[in-house]
């Protein structure tokens, strides 16, 4: 049996009030709780209850100090709530954010006059309605007038009709609400009397949130409706005389908070909130701006009251409230948006836990911090036990408020988001909205304007008729449509729950049906038929029978017909029978770019074994580990190459020494009992670990793969394919394939030839190269040259750039391709510019299915981040004797009927556009943070490339030798003078918030590249190490010496480097206005909070206040100049 505390809090948990009427116990509670189970243990533990609650009484009245009314002489200080807003006006005076706007339609006989006394008696009553803002030696105090006159201004529209006449009260009503208030002088409320007809009115009401809030809004109404009743039956105010005002609220909180109570609230806050804040990512369409922008968006949705009724019998059942039900839905849903296990979320609460405060207007409003860790893939029951604990916590410690838990625990402060949380979540009961009065009835009209002071808010209401809400979002973040799927989302979600409240979070759905459809199987339908029942070889033989004289390859001056490549090739595969090659039998390739290369590949195949290319330039620790590991029965080599060879047992086959008895063998195809089922190549792959995985590649993903790219790419008899790639790299093996299964030419080059630039330039001019496949990076190398016979540009290994797609796919195809070597070298090949986008995606290629899942291989939403998985034909077998990473990356595949089917865990983040085409976002195992945001550098380079000064850039994430992490910008570029690194910070400064700026700009003349063509940026240059290593640095200048004495003053320390940042060291909100009061005292120039916010550091801020007096000087010689000059008439 629980004990009375433990039955009392169980009771809480279910919405159950109870209370002492005298001696009489009282209840009030939702009437599907009362059961007559629980009536039954209320009515058996009645005078257990009631003794508990009497003796809880007498501990808390002689614990609650009355809040006193205090003199009105001195200065009154601001609540900490009002303390914050207060700050947030400085950093964007005349802003509308936090502004309460209301607008209410007054059907029937308005007596304007009493409504105007109505609002005045209210004025009157609440000293906060005549208050206003000022500061005192740098600190904010309320000024309180003795009187404020109010007098409604009155607009008629009566000369409007209809439907224009509601667009003028919506417009009006938008104007008014976004009308900024000045703090220091305006009265904070403001009416308006709109006039539609003499029996129709709008009152637009407009208050600024620092001497009001939501409850307050409902007082004011309320208070008016009570007072015109009055006023109009001839009697005076029945309203009580106000026990206190908010300005004694305000001096009560100051002085209550601090000592024993204030370390009492905040020992529980910091436990709770220790370690560093997650910042919540949801993924956003659009980047996130230098400064937090608040345009606001809307969107309503009702839960019907069948699922209504099914949270609330959930909640019952677990013991806990609707409101933790909710919450701990939305904090799932934010799991599944954002793969964050640690999930704050904040939500409002009245704060009027005192009976002198109830009927005040006024900021009392705090808001508590909710902390889950969702770590280990809890049951959503589980999980509500959680939100339970940490919400009835929250509630005991609800005293501290919000700004002072900011100010204490000095989170990492950023213009660009919210400190400590970035979403909220609030349930309700509906508001009312409509009052009646004599001859007249109240309305509430849907407000237009919006603001979100937040990235996302998840509002939900109370009402008859079930559950409804509204997601609240930052239109500067996200799309309409993007919430509109959130909805639908968290629609599902919740019935998920419902249904099955066991499952792991996890495992609940949040795609509605024909959002799954589309993702798993309309984006996917990508079945063509293909020759299943050969291997590549044998394509390439039915060329030769078709054009035997045709030009096969070509290698400088030498030139093979398909004819003499077919016979060169068959005699070496006979040669290799002899030597024990068959199916499954693994042969080396180790030679330099030459015929003999494809003679190798073709020869292996026919003889019915697999290659493994073998690069001459790789370290010979490299070669010796490939050969023992893939245990090769043969190596073909050459007598020069075979010396620097490392030592093997494996039979050596040399083009040039051996080349005599190889001739000797038939020229006719050899025969073979080879499969498509059959290892056609096994190609290593550098491992994360620094050893090698030998991929095992069959042949029927082979032939899918030529046909394919021989109908993407366009290719026929008539075309010139240049062989590009590294033979060792599984890029070069469509550049063969699709040449020589088409009855083209393939153009082979020394690699000193393929280097980007002149050489490369002059090879494909030379030889009418019509496809090229090459790296966006050496592509970007090259000049661009009008190439008339180039017909096809394809691009793979890193995304390319829009300018790059945009030069090079002029009048001609250009592809971006994308697919690991586990499955068949391609799985995705999307055209790009010439008229189709030219933002770089992917979309499944033919029989390839592409899915991206999140940890738990659940589909995710588009948008949304996971890991790409890929499907279909082609996938390998796996790695080489490494049965343990082959089960770790080719897992069974979910969503596949054919048995055996399975996925190949591509370690790639990615999301689905709305359309269905993917976006990379780079590796998942190297994921960047920076101070706590995770970065996609691929969006910081998008915008450093829009700079015209720009050729090319990369952005990584380096570390310093501190370990921390930052972000460094190389760049290349052909202007003069080539841009500076602070031109480039500023550049990015108007676009991107502050942790989203690389700390260093470093030029270079052409980035480094990779035997494969890639960017290669272990060979980065590492920037100089300029930044502070926290040594005391004295002031170089008198702004500085003055601005580093301004800092310690304020901070109450020593001393201050010059690169100390300001926040760092200790410094809030409250001491931020301190230090821009001494700092304007200091100079004449105008310097605001969003500089210091911007410059932190005593350098940073002393060379913003010299800039600034510079161009106040030069603009006042501008000025003497203008003011000189004689104005003659011509």
């Amino acid at each position: 049996m629980k004990t009375v505390d433990e039955f009392l809090s169980y009771l809480y948990g279910l919405e159950v009030k109870l209370w002492l009427d005298g001696d009489r116990l009282r209840c009030s509670a939702p009437e599907e709780v009362l059961t007559p189970e629980l009536t039954g243990q209320l009515q058996g533990r009645k005078q257990e209850i009631i003794e508990f609650l009497k003796e809880a009484t007498l501990i808390v009245d002689g614990k609650l100090e009355p809040i006193e009314p205090v003199n009105r002489d001195g200065n009154i200080p601001l609540s900490f709530a009002q303390q914050r807003l207060w700050f947030l006006e400085q950093l964007q005076p005349g802003s509308f954010t936090y502004h309460i706007p209301t607008a209410v339609r007054l059907t029937g006989s308005l007596n304007i006059p009493l409504l105007e006394k109505s609002f005045n008696e209210i004025i009157d009553r609440h000293e906060t309605l005549r208050t206003h803002f000022t500061t005192v030696n740098g600190e904010p105090v309320q000024i309180i007038d003795s009187t404020l006159n109010l007098s409604i201004p009155i607009l008629n529209l009566e000369v409007f009709e209809g439907k224009e006449q509601e667009s003028e009260v919506l417009k009006l009503a938008t104007q008014e609400a976004k009308k900024p208030f000045n703090l220091a002088k305006d009265p904070l409320l403001r009416v308006t009397l709109l006039k539609l007809n003499p029996t129709d009115h709008v009152v637009l009401l407009t208050l600024h949130h620092i001497i009001a809030d939501g409850w307050s809004m409902e007082i004011l109404i309320k208070e008016l409706t009570c007072l015109y009743e009055a006023f109009s039956n001839g009697q005076t105010s029945p309203l009580p005389p106000l026990p206190i005002q908010y300005g004694d609220f305000a001096t009560w909180q100051r002085q209550r908070l601090q000592g024993e109570k204030l370390d009492q609230q905040l020992a529980y806050w910091k436990e709770q909130l220790q370690g560093s804040f997650p910042v919540l990512q949801l993924p956003t369409d659009f980047v996130r701006s230098r400064i937090q922008g608040f345009r606001g968006g809307n969107q309503t949705f009702s839960l019907s009251t069948q699922l209504t009724e099914q949270l609330k019998t959930l909640a019952q059942k677990e013991g806990v409230t609707l409101f933790m039900t909710l919450l701990a839905a939305f904090k799932v849903l934010l799991y599944r948006y954002s793969g964050q296990k640690d999930i704050i979320v904040g939500s409002p609460i009245a704060n009027r836990n005192r009976t002198e405060i109830e009927g005040l207007i006024g900021f009392f409003v705090n808001t508590l911090v909710l902390r889950t860790n969702l770590t280990g893939n809890p049951s959503f029951q589980t999980l509500l036990n959680q939100v339970q604990k940490v919400t009835w916590g929250a509630y005991d410690h609800q005293d501290l408020p919000f700004e002072k838990l900011v100010e204490e625990l000095h989170p990492e402060r950023d213009l660009s988001y919210n400190p400590l949380f970035q979403v909220k979540f609030r349930l309700e009961n509906a508001p009312t909205d409509s009052y009646s009065l004599p001859n007249l009835t109240l309305s509430s009209l849907k407000q237009a304007n919006s603001t979100a002071k937040l990235d996302l808010s998840l509002d939900m209401y109370e009402t008859a008729n079930g559950l409804v809400g509204g997601f609240e979002y930052n239109q500067d973040l996200f799309a309409p449509e993007t919430i509109e799927r959130m909805v639908g989302h968290f629609c599902t979600l919740l019935e998920s729950i419902v249904d099955n409240p066991t499952k792991p979070i996890s495992e609940l759905s949040i795609l509605m049906e024909t959002e799954k459809q589309a993702i798993l199987y309309d984006w996917n339908n990508t079945n063509i038929d293909y020759d299943e029942n050969s291997c590549f070889h044998q394509l390439f033989e039915a060329q030769v029978e078709k054009n035997p004289h045709a030009v096969a390859l070509i290698f400088e001056n030498q030139l093979l017909t398909y004819q003499e490549l077919n016979q060169k090739s068959n005699q070496l595969a006979h040669y290799l029978q002899k030597l024990g090659v068959q199916p499954e039998v693994k042969v080396g390739i180790c030679v330099e770019r030459s015929p003999e290369m494809i003679i190798a590949l073709l020869a292996i195949f026919k003889a019915g074994g697999a290659y493994l290319p073998l690069d001459p330039a790789y370290p010979q620790e490299r070669l010796a580990f490939m050969v023992s590991d893939a245990e090769l029965s043969v190596l073909l080599t050459t007598e020069t190459l075979a010396e620097t060879l490392p030592q093997t047992e494996t039979q050596i086959v040399c083009f040039d020494r051996d080349l005599e008895t190889i001739n000797q063998e038939s020229k006719d195809n050899p025969l073979s009992n080879v499969t498509p089922q059959n290892l056609a190549y096994l190609i290593y792959t550098s491992g994360s670990t620094g050893t090698p995985k030998g991929v095992l590649i069959s042949h029927g993903g082979l032939v899918n793969l030529t046909e394919d790219k021989i109908r993407v790419c366009k290719v026929s008899a008539n075309s010139c394919i240049l062989q590009f790639f590294s033979f060792s790299f599984d890029a070069s093996i469509p550049e063969i394939i699709m040449a020589l299964a088409s009855g083209a030419k393939l153009c082979l080059a020394k690699l000193e030839t393929l280097i980007p630039g002149p050489a490369l330039l002059n090879l494909l001019q030379e030889q009418k190269i019509t496809h090229i496949t090459i790296t966006p990076s050496a592509l970007a190398n090259l000049t661009f040259t009008e190439l008339p016979d180039l017909e096809m540009v394809l691009v793979g290994g890193e995304a390319p750039s829009p300018d790059l797609i945009e030069n090079w796919s002029r009048d001609r195809l250009f592809i971006n391709a994308y697919g690991p070597t586990e499955v068949t070298v391609n799985a995705s090949m999307v055209p790009c510019g010439n008229g189709h986008p030219t933002l770089p995606t992917i979309l499944p290629s033919t029989n390839k299915q592409l899915y991206i899942l999140d940890s738990h291989l659940q589909p995710v939403p588009v948008g949304v981040l996971g890991e790409l998985h890929i499907g279909g034909v082609g996938l390998a077998r796996g790695y080489l004797k490494r049965p343990d990473k082959t089960a770790d990356v080719f897992v069974p595949n979910p969503f596949s009927a054919i048995p055996g089917s399975r996925l190949y865990k591509t370690g790639d983040l990615a999301c689905y556009l709305p359309d269905g085409r993917i976006k990379l976002l780079g590796r998942l195992d190297n994921q960047l943070k920076i101070r706590g945001f995770r970065l996609e550098t691929g969006e910081i380079e998008t915008l450093l490339q829009q700079n015209t000064k720009i050729k090319a850039n990369v952005v990584i994430g380096r570390e310093d030798t501190s370990g921390d992490k930052r972000l460094v910008a190389y760049y290349v570029s052909e202007s003069d003078p080539i841009p500076v690194a602070s031109e480039l910070r500023q550049f990015l400064r108007e676009k991107l918030p502050e942790y989203a700026i690389p700390s260093a700009f470093i030029p270079l003349d052409s980035f480094p590249l990779t035997p494969n063509g890639k960017i290669d940026t272990k060979s980065l240059p590492a920037p100089d190490q300029a930044r502070s290593t926290g040594e005391w640095i004295a002031p170089r200048t008198a702004t500085e010496e003055s601005v580093a004495k301004i800092f310690a003053q304020v901070l109450e320390i020593e001393k201050v480097s010059i690169n100390d940042d300001f926040f760092e060291l200790g410094g809030h909100s409250l001491l931020a206005t301190r230090l821009i009061a001494q700092l304007l005292e200091m100079s004449p120039v105008e310097i605001t909070i969003i500089d210091l916010f911007e410059a932190p550091t005593v350098a940073g801020l002393a060379e913003r206040i010299d800039g600034k007096q510079l161009r106040d000087r030069l603009q006042t010689v501008e000025e003497e100049v203008t003011e000189e000059r004689e104005e003659i008439e011509i």
